[in-house]
């Protein structure tokens, strides 16, 4: 085995390693609510996990959002038809509200790894034919900055990735891609300025064998796309083809 295999190999122990402890430290407890569980019921109460899991109007197949039933999408919906994105398609677990928002917001908080993990296998159960209809070769999460990563203790969207490729089992590359600036939150940017605000952020890793693979890009929240759409530019430049977005959350530009 390569230093990138065992590399691969001791991080995924570390992995279990989280998910464990927090079983330990949370015996019976739904992870959100607190909830006693019944023994049959693990991670997630019955509430919990509906409002997780229930996505009750259609989604745009190009940039995730929300629709209409009737809207023609064959070049995009009202949203995203005049955009031209890096990546072919995107998915989301759900609409940024409700109890899928609130998990969002815990994510961003100090030290939720194993919440974003339990997240991630959660989401990959849930859509596993929607994940495998996408025939990834490798999961990447979006990257953080590192003193972003620093301060917060650890990147949600790479734990969230961690859960999908546990559960879906597809390798899971962090390190082939990177962020190049500590960008200002995208949150405090106009919609028009999200774009520009992320504009050569990222870089694929070099010598990363991206050529040709099928790349399945995961972040927490798509709002613009800015971000997404960046990540999955440095991504082909580097040779990968096609690159599919997966996202927690699906927000409104006003959210």
């Amino acid at each position: 085995m390569n230093t990138t295999g065992w590399l691969d190999r001791l991080k995924a122990l570390r992995n279990e390693a989280v998910t464990g402890l927090v079983q330990i430290l949370y015996p019976g407890n739904c992870h959100l609510c607190g909830t006693l569980l019944a023994p049959d019921v693990v991670s997630f109460c019955p509430s919990c996990r509906t409002g997780l899991t229930a996505d009750p109007l259609p989604a745009c197949p190009h940039c995730a959002g929300t629709v209409g039933p009737y809207v023609q999408l064959s070049d995009g919906c009202v949203s995203c038809h005049k955009e031209s994105f890096a990546f072919e398609t995107a998915v989301r677990l759900g609409p940024y509200e409700g109890v899928l928002r609130e998990a969002v917001l815990r994510l961003k908080q100090h030290r939720r790894e194993g919440l974003a993990e339990l997240l991630g296998e959660l989401w990959a159960h849930h859509a596993s034919e929607r994940f495998h209809s996408l025939a990834a070769d490798v999961i990447v999460p979006v990257p953080l900055h590192r003193w972003r990563r620093w301060r917060r203790g650890y990147n949600q969207s790479e734990a969230l990735a961690r859960g999908i490729a546990n559960r879906l089992k597809i390798p899971c590359h962090p390190s082939w891609l990177r962020r190049l600036r500590n960008t200002p939150d995208q949150t405090l940017q106009s919609p028009g300025g999200r774009r520009e605000n992320v504009r050569g952020a990222f870089r694929a890793k070099r010598r990363a064998p991206l050529k040709g693979m099928r790349i399945l890009l995961v972040d927490d929240v798509m709002t613009t796309g800015s971000t997404a759409h960046e990540a999955a530019r440095a991504l082909r430049a580097a040779g990968a083809a096609p690159v599919m977005v997966a996202v927690l959350a699906r927000a409104g530009v006003g959210n």
